[in-house]
C-alpha cells in the first residue's frame, strides 16, 4: 500500500532533536521513571495523540497510544523509557559532537523511543485515518521488565517493533536468557584466622571456575557474564555466604531446559570435587529465544520499505536480553529494530548518530502508513 501521508507533513528534524535532549536530561533509572512519564505524557498530549495510562504499580505506569479502536492494533511500537543508574550524576546528560549524541540512555532506548514518538505525532498531524498501530513506552525493563509484563496482560497484538539498538539492523531472531543464582556456604571465622572458617567466596571461585570452562568448551555460541559476586557477612570476618548472579545468553533455537539440566549435574558433580562446597542453584528468570521466518507478510513488507529507503536488508539476532523475549512469550512477534549500537548501550560512552535517529523516525512512520 502506498503512504497516503501529506508530503508537506514529515520528520522534523529539530522537534525530534529537541524531544531527544529532553528525553535524555531526564533521570530515568529503572523505579524511578516518574518524571520521563510525566514528560512523555505532557508532550503526546500536545501534538494532539490519544494517550491512556496503564498501571504498572502505585508510583509507575506505562503510556499507551491507541488507534481510533484499540481492538484492531495490527501493530505496537514498543519502548522503554527507564535507564540503569547513571555512572556519575553530574555527568549524565545530553552531549552533541557532531551527528553523534551522547548520554545516558541515547541508545538504550531514548533514542528509539523519540523516533517511534515522532513518527506518531507525524500521523496525528497527518489529517488522514490512523492507521492500526499502536505506541506503547514501558518502564522496568532494565530489571524485570515489569512495564511489558503489565502491557501483554492487558492489550493483544500480533506484531511489535522493540526500538532496542540494532544498529538499524532489523533483527528477526532473539538470543534466549537465562539468569542464573549460585549460592555457597562455609563457616564464619575471624579474619585473622581464615583457618578455622570455611570461605564460601573462595568455593564459589573454584566453583564459577569450572562452570564458565563448562561454557567456553560448547560450540553452540552461548554467551556469559559474572554480572555480581558477594560475599556476606561484610567486616573483619571470614564469609560464610557467597552469591553470583550470572547472566547467560543463548542462540534463539537453544533448547533452555537442557541448559539448567546440564547446569545442574555440573553443579551436583562439582559439590563431589570441591571441599567444603554447599551449594544453591536456581534460575532467576528463563526466556526462550525465537526465529521469525522471513516469508512473513509483515517482514516483507518491511522488506520493501527497506529497498525504498535504500538501506540494506540484513537482517540478524538481538543477542541481549530485552522486552522482545516478554512479547513473545505472550503470543506476540517482535522484530527488534532501532537506532544505536548495542555495543555502546550501559557503558560510559553510550552514544546514537542523529542521522539514524532520523531514519528510524522515517521508517516507524512507513511502516505504520502501510498497515
Amino acid at each position: 500500500m502506498e503512504s497516503t501521508l501529506d508530503k508537506s507533513i514529515g520528520v522534523q528534524p529539530g522537534r525530534l532533536k529537541n524531544l531527544l535532549k529532553d528525553l535524555v536530561n531526564i533521570y530515568s533509572p529503572t523505579g524511578k521513571e516518574g518524571e520521563v512519564l510525566e514528560y512523555a505524557e505532557e508532550y503526546l498530549k500536545s501534538k494532539n495523540l490519544p494517550i491512556s495510562k496503564q498501571e504498572v504499580d502505585e508510583n509507575r505506569f506505562n503510556l499507551i497510544v491507541l488507534p481510533e479502536k484499540g481492538d484492531e492494533i495490527a501493530l505496537c511500537f514498543v519502548g522503554h523509557l527507564d535507564t540503569i543508574s547513571a555512572h556519575d550524576l553530574e555527568d549524565f546528560g545530553f552531549r552533541e559532537e557532531g551527528d553523534t549524541i551522547f548520554g545516558l540512555g541515547t541508545a538504550d532506548m531514548k533514542a528509539g523511543c523519540a523516533a517511534m514518538i515522532e513518527a506518531f505525532t507525524v500521523l496525528a498531524n497527518n489529517g488522514g485515518s490512523f492507521p492500526p498501530a499502536g505506541l506503547a513506552l514501558v518502564v522496568g525493563e532494565e530489571e524485570d521488565s515489569d512495564g511489558a509484563k503489565t502491557l501483554v496482560r492487558e492489550f493483544s497484538f500480533p506484531w511489535a517493533v522493540v526500538g532496542e539498538p540494532t544498529n538499524m539492523v532489523p533483527c528477526l531472531g532473539h538470543y534466549g536468557y537465562l539468569e542464573v543464582l549460585l549460592r555457597t556456604r562455609g563457616k564464619r571465622a575471624h579474619s585473622s584466622m581464615p583457618e578455622l572458617g570455611k570461605n564460601a567466596i573462595e568455593t564459589m571461585l573454584k566453583l564459577l571456575l569450572q562452570l564458565t570452562e563448562y561454557i567456553i568448551s560448547r560450540s553452540d555460541g552461548l554467551v556469559y557474564n559474572i554480572r555480581q559476586l558477594s560475599g556476606f557477612p561484610g567486616g573483619f570476618v571470614v564469609p560464610d555466604i557467597c552469591e553470583a548472579y550470572l547472566d547467560l545468553h543463548l542462540l534463539p533455537n537453544s533448547r533452555i531446559d537442557v541448559l539448567k539440566a546440564e547446569l545442574e549435574q555440573l553443579v551436583k558433580t562439582a559439590s563431589k570435587g570441591i571441599a567444603y562446597l554447599d551449594a544453591y542453584l536456581k534460575f532467576e528468570e528463563t526466556y526462550s529465544g525465537y526465529q521469525i521466518s522471513p516469508e512473513r507478510p509483515l517482514v516483507k513488507m518491511l522488506k520493501r520499505i527497506y529497498r525504498k529507503m535504500s538501506l540494506p536488508w540484513e537482517p540478524q539476532d538481538f543477542r541481549s536480553h530485552s522486552d522482545g523475549n516478554v512479547l513473545w512469550s505472550a503470543g506476540v512477534d517482535p522484530i527488534i529494530l532501532g537506532p544505536g549500537r548495542l555495543e555502546t548501550a550501559h557503558t560510559t560512552e553510550e552514544s546514537v548518530s542523529f542521522d539514524q535517529v532520523l531514519t528510524a523516525a522515517q521508517l516507524y512512520l512507513n511502516l505504520a502508513l502501510s498497515l
